[in-house]
C-alpha cells in the first residue's frame, strides 16, 4: 500500500500483519480520491474505523487541512502513527485511539469535517449507528459530505429516514463507496 498522490506520493505505508484491519486498495483509493481531489485542499478530513491511516494519509498528502484518526486497535493506530511519522504528515493529523462513538461525542462541538469518511468492519451494521448519529450532528460542515465503505450487498435504504441523501454510489467487485449528505442539498462530487 502507498501513497498515490500528493506531497507524500510514492512513499510505501505499513499495515498490520493479519486480518485485523483490511486496507483499501491503492486502485480504490485512486478511484475515491480522483473523485475528491478538486474539493480535498483545504478541507477537514475525519477518517473512521482508520485502520492503517491510508485513506486519511492520502488526504493529508492530497492537501486536506486536518485530518482526524479515529481507530481503537491499539496496534493499528501504532501503525497510523509510524505512516504518518514516516510521510511527514504528522503535524496535520490528530488521532484517537478509541470507539468510533467514544470519540464522535469527544469531537462534537470542537470540529466540523468537510468529509467523514469510514469504513468499518463488513456484516454488522456499524454504519448505520455512524449515520444515526451523524444525522443530527453538528460534526458534518455545511457542505459536508460522508463517504461509507462497504460491501456491496450492503443496503443503504434508510439513510432518507434519517433525513441523508444518498448523491452517488460507486461500486468496483466486492465492495462500494456511498456518498451521503444532509436532504435538501446539491449535488457536490
Amino acid at each position: 500500500m502507498r501513497v498515490i498522490a500528493g506531497s507524500a506520493k510514492r512513499i510505501q505505508l505499513r499495515t498490520l500483519d493479519g486480518m485485523d484491519t483490511r486496507p483499501t486498495t491503492d486502485r480504490i483509493k485512486e478511484t475515491l480520491f480522483n473523485m475528491l481531489a478538486p474539493y480535498l485542499y483545504d478541507c477537514m478530513f475525519l477518517d473512521l474505523f482508520a485502520g492503517s491511516g491510508g485513506i486519511g494519509i492520502e488526504a493529508l498528502s492530497r492537501g486536506s487541512m486536518e485530518t482526524v484518526f479515529v481507530e481503537k486497535n491499539p496496534k493499528a493506530m501504532a501503525c497510523i502513527k509510524e505512516n504518518l511519522t514516516r510521510t511527514h504528515l504528522e503535524h496535520k493529523a490528530m488521532t484517537m485511539t478509541m470507539d468510533v462513538m467514544t470519540a464522535l461525542y469527544k469531537l462534537e462541538g470542537e470540529k466540523q469535517f468537510d468529509y467523514i469518511f469510514l469504513d468499518p468492519p463488513y456484516g454488522k451494521e456499524l454504519e448505520k449507528r455512524v449515520l444515526q448519529y451523524l444525522a443530527d450532528s453538528s460534526l458534518v460542515a455545511a457542505e459536508g459530505v460522508i463517504i461509507v465503505e462497504a460491501l456491496k450487498e450492503t443496503k443503504f435504504d434508510y439513510v432518507e429516514d434519517l433525513g441523508l441523501n444518498i448523491i452517488k454510489t460507486k461500486e468496483y467487485k466486492t465492495n462500494k463507496h456511498v456518498f451521503i449528505e444532509p436532504s435538501g442539498r446539491k449535488e457536490i462530487c
